[in-house]
């Protein structure tokens, strides 16, 4: 991290997890764990969720996140649900592209660039994913992929709009595995990251720009990953669902 240039955030991906009374215990229990956080604090629910975590977070310094909307903002797509429909009821951010997304229901650098302009076009912040799959990293072609990922996912998306958007690195063959990237692959491919965006954007757009990790991190791995200076953050799965280990590791990246 460098916090000098740039904010650092810790976002939980609760993925299908949790019902709204869970969801409400759940936030209740991390609140007072992280009310002193030095990092931004963000909490990815299931749509069901949303309104239940908006009112638990109020008052706190948590902010609420879903994990997905659609380009459209209405229309004839059932089970979608529209940027303007998570703003209207307080959520501020949304994950676009994770690989879940991308493996099992057919997102692609196109839909993904589509979601990520109409979700900045409703004043949401975005957490981009992008990452390679384990046959991708043996072939030596992950920075050229991560390179061809965030720029297709950036098209048409400007300089101003850019300081809402964040990116997530997540090595697919380390997301619910156990297995994480070292923390010098991890911070290979941010910096390789922060070069694209510099070569889009400029070296201050680039400079101020927020890389995350997530590949499986959590409370014992956390501090040594978000010690790579390109590392900012972390986009948290499995460990977001307990408190006391999302606390752990918004701790790292406030003493970080």
């Amino acid at each position: 991290m460098n916090k000098e240039l740039r904010k650092a955030v810790i976002a939980g991906n609760w993925k299908m997890n949790k019902n709204p009374e869970e969801t409400r215990a759940l936030l209740a229990e991390v609140a007072p764990l992280v009310k002193d956080a030095k990092c931004e604090v963000v909490a990815c629910v299931p749509f069901i969720d949303l309104p239940a975590a908006v009112e638990a977070a109020k008052g706190t310094n948590i902010q609420i996140g879903a994990q997905n909307c659609h380009w459209e903002e209405s229309g004839a797509f059932t089970g979608e649900i529209a940027a303007n429909m998570l703003t209207s009821i307080g959520v501020s951010h949304v994950i676009i592209g994770h690989s879940e997304r991308r493996t099992y229901f057919g997102e692609t650098d196109q839909t993904v660039n589509k979601r990520i302009r109409a979700a900045l076009d409703a004043g949401l912040s975005v957490i981009l994913c992008v990452g390679e799959t384990l046959e991708q990293r043996e072939q030596g072609v992950t920075e050229e992929l991560v390179a061809l990922q965030t720029k297709i996912a950036l098209l048409g998306v400007t300089k101003e709009d850019l300081a809402r958007v964040i990116i997530a690195y997540e090595p697919i063959w380390a997301i619910g595995t156990g297995r994480t990237a070292t923390s010098a692959q991890a911070g290979e491919v941010c910096r390789a990251i922060r070069s694209v965006i510099a070569a889009l954007y400029g070296k201050p757009a680039a400079d101020a720009f927020t890389i995350q990790y997530g590949g499986s991190m959590n409370a014992k791995n956390a501090a040594e990953l978000l010690a790579q200076g390109d590392v900012d953050g972390g986009l948290i799965g499995g460990a977001s669902l307990k408190a006391a280990d999302f606390a752990e590791i918004v701790r790292a990246a406030s003493e970080g």
